[in-house]
C-alpha cells in the first residue's frame, strides 16, 4: 500500500507563555518562564504554590457569550487554538470538503473544573440545580465535538485520553487516519484545563508537584534538583492535511509528520518502567514508521517533565535507542518554560518541534543549574541553539504506562 504523504499545514496555541503559537515561541526562545504564583486557587491550602497560568484570554474573540457558558474552561482553550490554526492554515471548510475534514483532540481530565462546581451545586442545593449541560461539559471528548461543529468538519472526529501521552496520541492517530486515506485534512492535539482544587489536591496528594515557591526555578528538568512538575494549562492544535491537498490549494507547509510510535509499559499506574523501557520502543517505533536511522534526528522535545524519575528514565531511553549519537543529538524540555500541560502538553510541544525545524533554532530547558550525573546528555542548557534541523522527534509519557512519539523533517 501507498503511504500518501502527511505536512503541517497550520499552527494554533493558547499557553502561559502567550494566547497565539508565535507570541509563545518568541517567549519559548527567549528562555521565558510563563509560571507564576498559583491565582486560580487558594495557594495557601496546599503544598504546591506555583502553575503555569493562561493569561488575559477572553473566549469571546472566538464565540458569543452564551455559548461559551455551556463549555468548560479545556473546550474554550481548543476552540481558540483550533480556530487559530485553522485560519493559519488558509483552509475553507466548504460543504465539498467538510466530510474529510476530521478533527481529533484529546484531553487528559476533560472538564475538571466543571464537575466540581456542579458537585458543590448537587450538594448545596439538589438535582435539579445541577446544568443540563453539566455532562456535555465535563466530557473529554466534547473539545473535539464543540471544534468540529463550529468548523463544520464533518470527517473523522474523535477523542484520545492517554493522561500525559494525550496530545501526541491525537497527532499520532490523526496522521494515521490521512495516511490510510480517510480523511484529507485532520485538525488535532491536545487541550487541558487542570488547574483545579480537586487536580492540584490529587497530583499533591501522590507528590507530583513541585513544591518550590520560587515560580521562575520550580521547573527544572534534567537539574539535580528537581522536585517535581509545574501544573499547567492551554492548548496546542496542528492542522495536518494530504500533501497533493495541500499542494493543490497551495497551502504553505511547515514541515512533514513522517513517523508515529505508540507503546505500553504494562508495568504501573504512575511510574515509568525502569530504564524508560516503553518509551525506548515508542520511539524506534517512530524512527521505523519513518524510515529514518538514529543519526538521522537532530533533535528531540523531551517529556522532560522536571520529576526525578521520568527525566532519568528518558534519558536512558535515549542512550538505549541511539547509542553513540545520543551524545550527539539535542534535546530539550520547553516545560521548563511552559510547565506541564498534562494532556495538552503534546500538542504544544510538537508545534514547538515544527517550529525549531522552520527556523533553524532549537529551544532551551532553562533552570539547567546542577547537571545531575545521571541525566549527562546534551540538553541545550539555558539558552536556544541555532541549527539545521532536518528532523526532529517530540516524546510524551503518560501516567497509565502509555508513551508517545511523533517525527517530523524538513519538507522537500
Amino acid at each position: 500500500m501507498n503511504k500518501r504523504r502527511v505536512v503541517v499545514t497550520g499552527i494554533g496555541a493558547v499557553s502561559p507563555l502567550g494566547n497565539d503559537a508565535e507570541t509563545t515561541w518568541t517567549n519559548i526562545l527567549a528562555g521565558k518562564s510563563g509560571i507564576g504564583p498559583m491565582t486560580r486557587l487558594n495557594r495557601d491550602e496546599y503544598p504546591a504554590k506555583v502553575a503555569a497560568e493562561v493569561k488575559d484570554f477572553n473566549i469571546e474573540e472566538y464565540v458569543e457569550k452564551k455559548d461559551a457558558r455551556k463549555m468548560d474552561r479545556f473546550t474554550h482553550y481548543a476552540i481558540a487554538a483550533s480556530m487559530m490554526a485553522v485560519k493559519d492554515a488558509k483552509l475553507e471548510i466548504t460543504e465539498e470538503i467538510a466530510p474529510r475534514v476530521g478533527v481529533w483532540i484529546g484531553s487528559g481530565i476533560g472538564g475538571m473544573e466543571t464537575f466540581e462546581n456542579q458537585y458543590e451545586t448537587f450538594l448545596n442545593r439538589g438535582y435539579k440545580r445541577v446544568s443540563p449541560f453539566f455532562v456535555p461539559m465535563m466530557i473529554p471528548d466534547m473539545a473535539a465535538g464543540q471544534v468540529s461543529i463550529l468548523l463544520g468538519a464533518r470527517g473523522v472526529n474523535s477523542c484520545t485520553v492517554t493522561a500525559c501521552a494525550t496530545g501526541t496520541n491525537s497527532i499520532g492517530d490523526a496522521f494515521k487516519v490521512i495516511q490510510r486515506g480517510d480523511a484529507d485534512v485532520m485538525v488535532t492535539g491536545g487541550s487541558e484545563a487542570p488547574i483545579t482544587k480537586m487536580s492540584v489536591a490529587g497530583f499533591c496528594a501522590n507528590t507530583a508537584l513541585s513544591t518550590n515557591p520560587d515560580p521562575k526555578t520550580a521547573s527544572r528538568p534534567f537539574d539535580l534538583n528537581r522536585d517535581g512538575f509545574v501544573i499547567g494549562e492551554g492548548a496546542g492544535i496542528i492542522v495536518l492535511e494530504d500533501l497533493d491537498h495541500a499542494e493543490k490549494r497551495g497551502a504553505n507547509i511547515y514541515a512533514e509528520i513522517v513517523g508515529y510510535g505508540s507503546t505500553g509499559d504494562a508495568y504501573h499506574i504512575t511510574a515509568p518502567a525502569p530504564g524508560g523501557e516503553g518509551g525506548a520502543r515508542a520511539m524506534k517505533m517512530a524512527m521505523g514508521d519513518a524510515g529514518l536511522e538514529p543519526e538521522d534526528i537532530q533533535y528531540i522535545n523531551a517529556h522532560g517533565t522536571s520529576t526525578p524519575y521520568n527525566d532519568k528514565y528518558e534519558t536512558m531511553a535515549v542512550k538505549e535507542v541511539f547509542g553513540d549519537h545520543a551524545y550527539k543529538l539535542a534535546i530539550s524540555s520547553t516545560k521548563s518554560m511552559t510547565g506541564h500541560l498534562l494532556g495538552a502538553a503534546g500538542g504544544v510541544e510538537a508545534i514547538f518541534t515544527i517550529q525549531a525545524i522552520r527556523d533553524g533554532i532549537m529551544p532551551p530547558t532553562i533552570n539547567v543549574e546542577t547537571p545531575d550525573p545521571e541525566c549527562d546528555l546534551d540538553y541545550i542548557a539555558n539558552e536556544a541553539r541555532k541549527a539545521d534541523i532536518k528532523a526532529a522527534m517530540s516524546n510524551s509519557l503518560g501516567f497509565g504506562g502509555h508513551n508517545a512519539t511523533i517525527v517530523f523533517k524538513k519538507y522537500e
